[in-house]
């Protein structure tokens, strides 16, 4: 006798985005709000030096521990791929634009 294995249909019931192009998760916008407001703050968030370190060579001013956070924070509570990219970019380019501001903790 040989056994019959049922494929898992996984294809259609996964995907964010109906045939249509509409898509299926709906986050209401006080919940988005809430996150981008979360993700500039973890942004902002820089461990400043008084006079820079220098590690091989290399002067550090400081540390991105906000970014460090938001990175983890992003990758655990985000469930999709295409949203977290998103985060990541948001907070990638905050995080840049802060080391310029005089933002962040003076050690």
């Amino acid at each position: 006798m040989t056994s019959k294995r049922n494929k898992q249909r996984t294809y259609a019931r996964n995907r964010i985005f109906s045939r249509t192009g509409r898509e299926k998760l709906y986050e209401s916008d006080g919940v988005y709000f809430l996150k981008l407001v979360l993700v500039v703050v973890l942004g902002t968030l820089w461990l400043k030096f008084r006079s820079p370190i220098f590690l091989g060579g290399l002067p550090f001013s400081g540390v991105p521990i906000g970014m460090l956070f938001g990175l983890v924070i992003v990758n655990r509570f985000e469930k999709y791929q295409f949203n977290r990219k998103i985060w990541y970019a948001i907070l990638i380019l905050v995080t840049i634009v802060s080391f310029f501001l005089p933002a962040g903790m003076l050690i």
